[in-house]
């Protein structure tokens, strides 16, 4: 067994931990929306369709935030489509997942669900094949009282008050060559800033999020981050990232390093934005949202989409999560405490289905898979201050990304109860047996230390505690 110790202190403030940091993603892609959350005529579902089951599980997984509609599928999206008389909806072909959308569910529908789940909306306009005017029209329906012809059509539509949503992307993934729409930096950036500048003529109490690269091997990566950002630093107030981790190789050591890449990702992307805007002579500090990230065995995408016609919502990337997927999402939620500072928004994709903490049977069960536990469990305890640990850990070596350290954590210090969380994460194979100096929180008696696969354990707390953490593991020592 090997051996760490990381010490504690209330004085290593990083920042809060925001609500918003857990979010997710509802896509019209595959299974997510319809057979996902919702499915008329199903046993638990509602009158308008929602399936009552995918709500309960969307408040127990502790949701903060969820973006919509996409996405690539927002690229191409009409969003007027999905308003008014469900009979009155065209059926539209769907190019970026290749299906047929009937836009049975659409703004009103994600609208009233969204307040049934308790959950913030982020709406995604389409820069793809849309523009400024397409994106004016979508933000006066959804947020302007009334007294105009889209805000009135709202009304019209059953929703009397106005949506008053504060999120908006600006589109989706436009450096991907895979985006309906794709664009250059410049071409992009240039449309982001007159679209932003313009949205905050209707509603300047809006956040803003450009489009960032759609991942860190991305051949333009921080130079697409540059360019976009010189055009639209004064307008915007996030920069979006997006990464996905797949295990389909059986590179064990290395999945289960992933955050490591994520650390770095988030790291150059604040120095980016940063550089930004010091040339600009503009002391606002963007954040990042980090509004697509999860484990995804991206290799089955393209026998998915391959080996059928154009229908409707066919099952897409449903993969089956391992116990070693939790352990990678538990430390990519670290990471992303860690930089609590810098990052505002995160969207874990997607809720349901598709690469989903959700399953479901058309007409049946819904089910929690395994990453749908650490998430959980990080939403519910990860309240308060975020507080800096620098834990003293061996390495070990991976493939992907040479020498990791062995432990990686985060605490977190609710200071109304006095409570504090850490989460922790073995990545290595090896047993660690971990001492955690907690002499700076001389109020804390009890600790209880919890696993993804077995009851609570309670320890003893004073001063210093060590607690054994199995290989490959996540884990949750919390103090009060």
């Amino acid at each position: 067994m090997h051996t760490a110790r990381v010490v504690i202190d209330p004085a290593f403030r990083i920042g809060e931990a925001d609500r918003r940091l857990f979010g997710s993603f509802v896509e019209h892609m595959g299974r997510c929306v319809y057979g996902g959350i919702f499915e008329p005529g199903h046993p638990s579902a509602d009158p308008l369709g929602l399936r009552q089951d995918v709500l309960e599980l969307t408040r127990e997984l502790g949701v903060s935030v969820v973006r919509y509609p996409g996405g690539n599928f927002v690229s191409g999206y009409r969003w007027e489509d999905g308003t008014g008389p469900v009979g009155d909806r065209p059926r539209r072909l769907d190019l970026a997942w290749k299906t047929i959308e009937t836009n049975a569910f659409g703004l009103d529908e994600f609208m009233v669900w969204a307040r049934a789940a308790g959950v913030e909306p982020m709406l995604a306009v389409n820069l793809g094949t849309r523009g400024v005017q397409e994106a004016l029209d979508l933000l006066e329906y959804v947020n302007h009282p009334g007294g105009t012809s889209l805000s009135d059509r709202r009304r019209k539509h059953g929703a009397e008050q106005p949506y008053d949503v504060k999120l908006w992307c600006l589109g989706n993934e436009l450096d991907g060559p895979w985006q309906v729409g794709h664009k250059t930096a410049d071409e992009y950036g240039r449309l982001a800033a007159e679209t932003a500048r313009a949205m905050k003529l209707i509603d300047p109490s809006v956040s803003l999020i450009a489009c960032g690269s759609s991942n860190r091997g991305m051949a333009t990566f921080a130079a697409w981050e540059a360019t976009v950002l010189e055009h639209t630093y004064e307008h915007v107030d996030y920069i979006s990232a997006h990464t996905y981790y797949d295990p389909s190789d059986g590179d064990r050591a290395s999945i289960l390093a992933s955050a490591v890449d994520m650390d770095a990702f988030i790291d150059e992307v604040v120095a980016t934005a940063d550089h930004v805007g010091a040339k600009l002579r503009n002391r606002k500090r963007l954040k990042i949202s980090f509004d697509e990230w999860n484990v995804w065995y991206q290799s089955r995408l393209q026998h998915d989409l391959d080996r059928r016609g154009w229908v409707e919502a066919p099952a897409l990337i449903e993969d089956d999560y391992t116990a070693t997927d939790a352990v990678v999402v538990g430390d990519l939620l670290i990471t992303l405490l860690r930089h609590a500072d810098r990052v505002g928004v995160a969207c874990q994709a997607q809720l349901v289905n598709v690469i989903a903490p959700i399953r479901t049977e058309t007409g049946g069960r819904a089910w929690r898979q395994s990453i749908f536990h650490p998430f959980a469990l990080t939403a519910r305890h990860a309240r308060g201050t975020v507080l800096r640990t620098e834990p003293v850990t061996p390495s070990h070596d991976t493939k992907r990304y040479g020498p990791v350290p062995s432990l990686s954590t985060v605490a977190v210090h609710d200071d109304e109860t006095g409570a504090l969380s850490v989460f922790a994460v073995n990545r290595g194979e090896t047993p660690l047996s971990v001492e955690l100096d907690l002499r700076a929180f001389p109020g804390l008696t009890t600790t209880e230390h919890l696993t993804l696969d077995g009851p609570p354990r309670r320890l003893d707390t004073a001063g210093r505690i060590t607690v054994e953490l199995a290989g490959a593991s996540w884990n949750l020592i919390r103090s009060s």
